[in-house]
Protein backbone atom coordinates (compact mmCIF):
# COMPACT_ATOMS: atom_id res chain seq x y z
CA UNK A 1 0.00 0.00 0.00
CA UNK A 2 2.96 2.06 0.77
CA UNK A 3 4.29 1.72 -2.58
CA UNK A 4 1.29 2.05 -4.25
CA UNK A 5 0.71 5.58 -2.50
CA UNK A 6 4.57 7.13 -3.23
CA UNK A 7 3.74 6.04 -6.64
CA UNK A 8 0.91 8.21 -6.91
CA UNK A 9 2.81 10.56 -5.40
CA UNK A 10 5.01 10.64 -7.58
CA UNK A 11 3.46 10.56 -10.59
CA UNK A 12 0.96 13.45 -9.36
CA UNK A 13 4.63 15.69 -9.02
CA UNK A 14 5.68 14.72 -11.93
CA UNK A 15 2.33 17.11 -13.83
CA UNK A 16 4.20 19.91 -11.90
CA UNK A 17 7.87 19.61 -13.41
CA UNK A 18 8.01 20.87 -16.80
CA UNK A 19 9.69 18.84 -19.32
CA UNK A 20 11.94 20.06 -22.06
CA UNK A 21 11.03 19.61 -25.58
CA UNK A 22 12.84 18.94 -28.11
CA UNK A 23 13.56 22.12 -30.41
CA UNK A 24 13.57 22.80 -33.84
CA UNK A 25 17.42 23.31 -34.56
CA UNK A 26 18.53 24.10 -38.09
CA UNK A 27 22.10 23.95 -39.07
CA UNK A 28 21.13 24.36 -42.47
CA UNK A 29 18.63 27.19 -43.76
CA UNK A 30 17.61 25.61 -47.03
CA UNK A 31 15.85 23.03 -44.55
CA UNK A 32 13.29 24.59 -42.78
CA UNK A 33 10.03 23.35 -43.61
CA UNK A 34 7.89 25.32 -45.76
CA UNK A 35 5.06 25.04 -43.15
CA UNK A 36 7.15 26.86 -41.17
CA UNK A 37 7.51 29.35 -43.46
CA UNK A 38 3.99 30.39 -43.55
CA UNK A 39 3.05 30.08 -40.25
CA UNK A 40 2.97 33.65 -38.63
CA UNK A 41 3.24 35.09 -35.34
CA UNK A 42 -0.26 35.50 -33.30
CA UNK A 43 0.34 38.88 -33.22
CA UNK A 44 0.37 39.05 -36.62
CA UNK A 45 -3.30 40.20 -36.15
CA UNK A 46 -2.18 43.26 -34.43
CA UNK A 47 -1.86 44.44 -38.14
CA UNK A 48 -5.85 45.06 -38.47
CA UNK A 49 -5.37 47.41 -35.32
CA UNK A 50 -3.23 50.15 -37.41
CA UNK A 51 -4.54 53.50 -37.67
CA UNK A 52 -7.12 53.47 -34.63
CA UNK A 53 -6.75 55.88 -31.68
CA UNK A 54 -8.04 57.11 -28.13
CA UNK A 55 -12.07 56.89 -28.76
CA UNK A 56 -12.70 54.39 -30.78
CA UNK A 57 -13.80 50.87 -29.97
CA UNK A 58 -12.13 48.06 -32.41
CA UNK A 59 -12.17 44.38 -32.11
CA UNK A 60 -9.08 43.18 -30.96
CA UNK A 61 -7.67 45.59 -28.96
CA UNK A 62 -7.90 43.59 -25.97
CA UNK A 63 -5.56 41.11 -27.19
CA UNK A 64 -3.46 44.11 -28.12
CA UNK A 65 -3.78 45.28 -23.83
CA UNK A 66 -2.98 42.36 -22.77
CA UNK A 67 -0.15 42.75 -25.05
CA UNK A 68 0.86 45.47 -23.28
CA UNK A 69 -0.06 44.41 -19.82
CA UNK A 70 2.38 41.27 -20.26
CA UNK A 71 5.34 43.81 -20.96
CA UNK A 72 4.10 45.97 -17.90
CA UNK A 73 2.95 48.84 -20.14
CA UNK A 74 -0.69 48.37 -18.69
CA UNK A 75 -1.41 47.25 -15.16
CA UNK A 76 -3.36 44.18 -13.85
CA UNK A 77 -6.41 46.54 -12.61
CA UNK A 78 -7.23 48.23 -15.78
CA UNK A 79 -9.90 47.74 -17.99
CA UNK A 80 -9.27 44.58 -20.79
CA UNK A 81 -12.40 45.60 -23.49
CA UNK A 82 -12.28 46.55 -26.85
CA UNK A 83 -12.29 50.42 -25.77
CA UNK A 84 -9.01 52.62 -26.79
CA UNK A 85 -8.92 54.29 -23.49
CA UNK A 86 -7.19 56.23 -21.05
CA UNK A 87 -5.02 52.88 -19.97
CA UNK A 88 -3.96 52.63 -23.47
CA UNK A 89 -3.34 55.73 -25.14
CA UNK A 90 -1.25 55.68 -22.26
CA UNK A 91 0.66 52.33 -22.80
CA UNK A 92 1.02 53.12 -26.39
CA UNK A 93 2.76 57.13 -25.83
CA UNK A 94 5.20 54.88 -23.68
CA UNK A 95 5.90 52.00 -25.84
CA UNK A 96 6.90 54.64 -28.35
CA UNK A 97 9.18 56.63 -26.10
CA UNK A 98 10.71 53.29 -25.07
CA UNK A 99 11.39 52.02 -28.80
CA UNK A 100 12.35 56.04 -29.85
CA UNK A 101 9.22 55.98 -32.13
CA UNK A 102 7.20 59.35 -32.83
CA UNK A 103 4.79 59.89 -30.02
CA UNK A 104 1.33 60.17 -31.04
CA UNK A 105 -0.40 58.15 -29.05
CA UNK A 106 -2.62 56.00 -31.69
CA UNK A 107 -1.53 52.85 -33.32
CA UNK A 108 0.31 54.59 -36.75
CA UNK A 109 2.30 51.97 -38.75
CA UNK A 110 5.40 52.26 -37.34
CA UNK A 111 4.42 51.46 -34.10
CA UNK A 112 2.09 48.46 -34.88
CA UNK A 113 4.75 47.08 -37.19
CA UNK A 114 7.25 47.62 -34.11
CA UNK A 115 4.73 45.85 -31.97
CA UNK A 116 4.88 42.53 -34.27
CA UNK A 117 8.41 42.14 -34.33
CA UNK A 118 9.82 38.98 -32.51
CA UNK A 119 11.01 39.95 -29.25
CA UNK A 120 12.47 39.15 -25.57
CA UNK A 121 9.98 37.69 -23.07
CA UNK A 122 11.50 40.08 -20.14
CA UNK A 123 9.11 42.87 -19.63
CA UNK A 124 9.99 46.33 -20.58
CA UNK A 125 8.18 48.22 -17.44
CA UNK A 126 7.91 46.22 -14.27
CA UNK A 127 5.91 47.92 -11.33
CA UNK A 128 5.29 51.04 -13.06
CA UNK A 129 8.79 51.86 -13.93
CA UNK A 130 10.52 51.96 -17.32
CA UNK A 131 13.59 50.55 -18.12
CA UNK A 132 13.97 52.35 -21.39
CA UNK A 133 13.57 55.64 -23.19
CA UNK A 134 10.45 56.53 -21.00
CA UNK A 135 10.52 59.80 -19.00
CA UNK A 136 14.51 60.34 -20.17
CA UNK A 137 15.64 63.46 -20.76
CA UNK A 138 16.31 64.01 -24.25
CA UNK A 139 17.77 67.81 -24.43
CA UNK A 140 20.59 69.04 -25.39
CA UNK A 141 22.80 69.29 -21.74
CA UNK A 142 22.07 65.49 -21.96
CA UNK A 143 21.94 64.32 -25.17
CA UNK A 144 25.75 62.82 -25.31
CA UNK A 145 24.65 60.30 -22.40
CA UNK A 146 21.09 59.72 -24.01
CA UNK A 147 22.84 58.45 -26.84
CA UNK A 148 25.55 56.52 -24.67
CA UNK A 149 24.08 55.13 -21.59
CA UNK A 150 20.73 53.58 -21.99
CA UNK A 151 21.39 50.27 -20.27
CA UNK A 152 19.39 49.43 -17.62
CA UNK A 153 19.44 47.17 -14.24
CA UNK A 154 17.07 45.18 -12.11
CA UNK A 155 16.00 46.48 -8.70
CA UNK A 156 19.10 46.77 -6.25
CA UNK A 157 21.26 46.34 -9.56
CA UNK A 158 21.81 42.17 -8.65
CA UNK A 159 24.54 40.41 -9.96
CA UNK A 160 26.75 37.32 -9.05
CA UNK A 161 29.05 38.15 -6.02
CA UNK A 162 32.26 38.68 -6.44
CA UNK A 163 33.81 35.85 -5.30
CA UNK A 164 31.66 33.80 -7.36
CA UNK A 165 32.88 34.97 -10.62
CA UNK A 166 33.86 31.39 -12.26
CA UNK A 167 29.81 30.49 -13.22
CA UNK A 168 28.88 26.91 -14.56
CA UNK A 169 25.71 26.71 -16.95
CA UNK A 170 24.06 23.37 -17.75
CA UNK A 171 21.91 21.96 -20.36
CA UNK A 172 18.77 20.53 -19.71
CA UNK A 173 17.99 17.83 -20.86
CA UNK A 174 21.73 17.60 -22.27
CA UNK A 175 20.66 14.34 -24.17
CA UNK A 176 18.92 16.65 -26.88
CA UNK A 177 21.71 19.45 -27.32
CA UNK A 178 24.26 18.53 -29.97
CA UNK A 179 28.42 19.51 -30.04
CA UNK A 180 26.90 22.21 -32.59
CA UNK A 181 24.84 23.35 -30.47
CA UNK A 182 27.03 23.95 -27.21
CA UNK A 183 29.19 25.83 -29.46
CA UNK A 184 26.83 28.96 -30.16
CA UNK A 185 25.96 28.85 -26.28
CA UNK A 186 29.90 28.84 -25.29
CA UNK A 187 30.42 31.59 -28.29
CA UNK A 188 27.42 33.55 -26.69
CA UNK A 189 28.76 33.51 -23.03
CA UNK A 190 32.50 34.41 -24.13
CA UNK A 191 31.13 37.59 -25.57
CA UNK A 192 30.59 38.55 -22.19
CA UNK A 193 33.35 37.18 -20.55
CA UNK A 194 35.63 38.89 -23.18
CA UNK A 195 34.81 42.24 -21.36
CA UNK A 196 34.32 41.11 -17.91
CA UNK A 197 36.08 39.31 -15.19
CA UNK A 198 33.46 36.31 -15.41
CA UNK A 199 34.42 32.83 -17.12
CA UNK A 200 31.34 30.22 -17.78
CA UNK A 201 32.05 26.79 -17.93
CA UNK A 202 30.19 23.92 -19.29
CA UNK A 203 29.14 21.41 -16.87
CA UNK A 204 27.25 18.12 -17.15
CA UNK A 205 24.85 18.82 -14.11
CA UNK A 206 22.15 21.09 -13.93
CA UNK A 207 21.24 20.77 -10.07
CA UNK A 208 24.60 21.79 -9.39
CA UNK A 209 25.22 24.37 -12.22
CA UNK A 210 24.67 28.05 -11.54
CA UNK A 211 22.92 28.60 -15.22
CA UNK A 212 20.57 26.15 -16.30
CA UNK A 213 19.31 26.45 -20.22
CA UNK A 214 16.16 24.72 -21.64
CA UNK A 215 13.90 24.43 -24.55
CA UNK A 216 9.91 24.51 -23.47
CA UNK A 217 6.34 24.49 -24.76
CA UNK A 218 3.89 27.26 -24.08
CA UNK A 219 3.38 26.87 -20.06
CA UNK A 220 6.57 25.42 -18.39
CA UNK A 221 6.60 26.34 -14.67
CA UNK A 222 7.37 29.63 -14.37
CA UNK A 223 4.63 31.43 -15.03
CA UNK A 224 5.79 33.06 -18.00
CA UNK A 225 4.23 30.66 -20.87
CA UNK A 226 5.90 30.82 -24.23
CA UNK A 227 3.66 31.24 -27.14
CA UNK A 228 4.74 29.53 -30.13
CA UNK A 229 6.00 30.50 -33.64
CA UNK A 230 7.98 33.86 -33.38
CA UNK A 231 6.30 36.26 -30.90
CA UNK A 232 8.44 35.57 -27.56
CA UNK A 233 11.48 34.06 -28.28
CA UNK A 234 13.08 33.25 -24.88
CA UNK A 235 13.65 34.83 -21.40
CA UNK A 236 16.10 34.89 -18.54
CA UNK A 237 16.14 35.38 -14.83
CA UNK A 238 18.33 38.10 -12.85
CA UNK A 239 20.80 36.80 -10.74
CA UNK A 240 21.50 34.63 -9.03
CA UNK A 241 18.04 32.61 -10.03
CA UNK A 242 20.57 31.59 -13.34
CA UNK A 243 17.24 30.06 -15.36
CA UNK A 244 17.29 30.50 -18.82
CA UNK A 245 14.60 29.19 -21.28
CA UNK A 246 13.81 29.52 -24.97
CA UNK A 247 11.03 28.46 -26.77
CA UNK A 248 11.45 24.70 -28.65
CA UNK A 249 8.64 25.75 -31.08
CA UNK A 250 10.99 28.32 -33.15
CA UNK A 251 12.99 27.51 -35.87
CA UNK A 252 16.35 27.82 -34.27
CA UNK A 253 19.46 28.63 -36.78
CA UNK A 254 22.46 27.05 -35.77
CA UNK A 255 25.96 28.20 -37.11
CA UNK A 256 24.28 28.61 -40.54
CA UNK A 257 23.76 31.82 -42.38
CA UNK A 258 20.42 33.20 -41.10
CA UNK A 259 20.41 36.23 -43.75
CA UNK A 260 20.12 34.06 -46.27
CA UNK A 261 17.14 31.99 -44.95
CA UNK A 262 14.15 32.18 -47.05
CA UNK A 263 11.92 31.34 -43.91
CA UNK A 264 10.59 34.21 -42.45
CA UNK A 265 10.65 32.41 -39.24
CA UNK A 266 13.94 31.47 -39.18
CA UNK A 267 15.80 32.71 -35.93
CA UNK A 268 19.60 33.15 -35.04
CA UNK A 269 20.49 31.21 -32.14
CA UNK A 270 23.42 32.73 -31.00
CA UNK A 271 21.85 36.49 -31.42
CA UNK A 272 19.03 35.13 -28.88
CA UNK A 273 21.79 33.35 -26.34
CA UNK A 274 23.75 36.70 -26.10
CA UNK A 275 20.62 38.92 -25.42
CA UNK A 276 19.58 36.61 -22.92
CA UNK A 277 22.96 36.00 -21.40
CA UNK A 278 22.30 39.89 -20.30
CA UNK A 279 19.50 39.44 -18.70
CA UNK A 280 21.45 36.43 -16.31
CA UNK A 281 24.12 38.55 -15.37
CA UNK A 282 22.04 41.58 -14.44
CA UNK A 283 21.16 43.44 -17.52
CA UNK A 284 17.70 44.89 -18.22
CA UNK A 285 16.49 46.17 -21.66
CA UNK A 286 18.24 49.43 -24.06
CA UNK A 287 16.51 51.87 -25.94
CA UNK A 288 19.42 51.86 -28.15
CA UNK A 289 18.50 49.56 -31.29
CA UNK A 290 21.81 48.63 -31.83
CA UNK A 291 22.54 47.06 -28.68
CA UNK A 292 22.26 43.49 -28.06
CA UNK A 293 20.11 44.28 -24.94
CA UNK A 294 17.39 46.31 -27.19
CA UNK A 295 14.20 43.75 -26.75
CA UNK A 296 13.28 43.11 -30.35
CA UNK A 297 14.67 41.36 -33.11
CA UNK A 298 13.58 40.56 -36.45
CA UNK A 299 13.59 37.00 -38.15
CA UNK A 300 16.61 36.50 -40.80
CA UNK A 301 18.99 38.28 -38.50
CA UNK A 302 22.20 37.84 -36.55
CA UNK A 303 23.29 40.35 -33.98
CA UNK A 304 25.76 39.17 -31.69
CA UNK A 305 28.58 41.96 -30.91
CA UNK A 306 28.23 43.92 -27.81
CA UNK A 307 27.75 47.41 -28.53
CA UNK A 308 29.35 49.93 -26.21
CA UNK A 309 25.93 50.45 -24.08
CA UNK A 310 26.07 46.65 -23.45
CA UNK A 311 29.57 46.92 -22.46
CA UNK A 312 29.34 50.24 -20.13
CA UNK A 313 26.82 48.38 -18.41
CA UNK A 314 28.07 45.01 -18.08
CA UNK A 315 31.28 46.71 -16.47
CA UNK A 316 29.06 48.63 -14.01
CA UNK A 317 28.21 45.58 -12.70
CA UNK A 318 31.49 43.84 -12.70
CA UNK A 319 34.20 45.88 -13.90
CA UNK A 320 36.46 45.28 -16.71
CA UNK A 321 38.43 42.19 -18.37
CA UNK A 322 41.72 41.56 -16.12
CA UNK A 323 43.23 40.84 -19.35
CA UNK A 324 42.26 44.31 -21.70
CA UNK A 325 39.98 43.22 -23.95
CA UNK A 326 37.37 45.34 -23.31
CA UNK A 327 35.89 46.98 -26.44
CA UNK A 328 34.93 44.23 -28.46
CA UNK A 329 32.36 41.48 -27.58
CA UNK A 330 34.75 39.14 -30.24
CA UNK A 331 35.12 35.42 -28.29
CA UNK A 332 38.65 35.71 -27.24
CA UNK A 333 39.27 31.52 -28.01
CA UNK A 334 38.02 29.42 -30.60
CA UNK A 335 35.75 27.06 -27.82
CA UNK A 336 32.89 26.51 -28.46
CA UNK A 337 12.91 38.72 -17.33
CA UNK A 338 12.81 38.74 -15.70
CA UNK A 339 11.97 37.37 -12.80
CA UNK A 340 9.64 40.16 -12.35
CA UNK A 341 11.08 40.95 -8.75
CA UNK A 342 10.28 44.69 -9.62
CA UNK A 343 11.15 47.62 -11.40
CA UNK A 344 14.46 47.77 -13.64
CA UNK A 345 16.61 50.94 -12.78
CA UNK A 346 17.26 52.67 -15.54
CA UNK A 347 20.81 54.16 -16.41
CA UNK A 348 19.31 57.78 -15.90
CA UNK A 349 19.07 57.19 -12.51
CA UNK A 350 23.01 56.46 -12.40
CA UNK A 351 24.07 59.86 -14.75
CA UNK A 352 25.70 61.67 -11.60
CA UNK A 353 27.55 59.00 -10.58
CA UNK A 354 28.21 57.92 -13.81
CA UNK A 355 30.77 60.51 -16.15
CA UNK A 356 31.62 58.71 -19.27
CA UNK A 357 34.60 59.72 -20.56
CA UNK A 358 34.75 58.13 -24.06
CA UNK A 359 37.86 59.57 -25.22
CA UNK A 360 39.86 58.29 -23.08
CA UNK A 361 38.32 54.90 -23.26
CA UNK A 362 37.67 54.67 -19.65
CA UNK A 363 34.25 55.35 -17.54
CA UNK A 364 34.80 56.78 -14.09
CA UNK A 365 32.66 56.62 -11.51
CA UNK A 366 31.83 58.61 -8.55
Amino acid sequence: MRLIHSALLLSLSLLYIPNPISAHFFTNVSSIPPWLNATGSNWESFHNLSGHHFGQSVDGLNRLKSYFHYFGYINGTSNFTDDFDDALKSAVETYQKNFNLNVTGTLDNHTVQQIIKPRCGVADIVNGTSAMNSGKSNNATSSFLSIVARYAFFPGEPRWPEGHYDLTYAFNPEENITNEIRGVFARAFDRWSSVTPLTFELSTSPNSADITIGFFNGEHGDGEPFDGILGTLAHAFSPPSGRFHLDAAESWVVDDDVNKSTSLAAIDLESVAVHEIGHLLGLGHSSVEESIMYPAITTRTRKVELQSDDIMGIQYLYGANPAGNNGSSTPSSGRETSDGGGALISSSLLSIRAFLAVGFGFLLFF
